[in-house]
């Protein structure tokens, strides 16, 4: 019996490209024109991962000679080597259920827990005209961005392709970008409020441990 086809496959290209898309979309709820870059970006970087998992592997097209004089004997074509990082380790079961692959879904998982979490706790503070600081904007203040950048970095993780590689470092600059224009204009609407959070509660990287006074902007 042949082996099944590892590329080509389209139909798998577009299936879990618009099933991750619309994951994300129904947890982040794009409004703004920024909200829609950051999406948008986002959304690029799962397409282009799909691309390569199911439909052309050009990663490893363009690495194959430097691959199999490192790795001989080792079918580069096959689905389940371009799992990378499993295969270069020496991983010799599944690579599924290898170590890079359920850290990946840690990350993965996680982000996409963080996004969903964030979102209504920020729609709800949008509507009411009030500053978002409860949930995980208690622990740091842009939480969905967070949760994008660990989304990235888990698949990153199980199936790493040049292309996203170099898009990944892009797209966290451009959410850091974005991050530094939502925060002008919650000081210019929130004023001393905004600022005292922005003392108290991280950008990014939450503590371990929160400062006392920051349990005031809870209340």
């Amino acid at each position: 019996m042949s082996e099944p086809q590892a590329y080509n496959l389209w139909s798998l290209v577009v299936l879990n490209s618009v099933l991750f898309v619309f994951f994300a979309f129904s947890f982040f709820k794009p409004t703004t024109a920024r909200d829609w870059r950051s999406f948008g970006a986002f959304s690029a970087f799962l397409v282009a991962l799909f691309t390569e998992m199911y439909g052309f592997p050009l990663t490893i097209y363009l690495l194959s000679g430097w691959l199999q004089s490192r790795f001989p004997g080792v079918d580069w074509f096959s689905h389940n080597s371009g799992h990378l990082l499993e295969t270069m380790v020496g991983w010799r079961g599944n690579p599924h259920f290898g170590p890079f692959h359920i850290l990946s879904f840690v990350f993965v998982g996680g982000g996409f827990w963080l996004i969903s979490s964030a979102w209504p706790i920020l729609y709800r503070a949008q509507k009411e005209g009030a500053l978002a600081v409860t949930g995980p904007y208690a622990s740091v203040r842009h939480p969905q961005y967070v949760g994008f950048a660990l989304v990235m970095f888990g698949f990153l993780l199980q199936w790493p392709t040049l292309v996203t590689l170099i898009m990944f470092p892009v797209l966290v600059t451009m959410y850091w970008r974005l991050a530094r224009a939502e925060e002008r204009q919650a000081l210019a609407e929130f004023g001393d409020r905004y600022a005292a959070y922005a003392r108290t509660t991280p950008a990014f990287v939450p503590r371990l441990f929160r400062r006392r006074d920051a349990k005031s902007l809870t209340g």
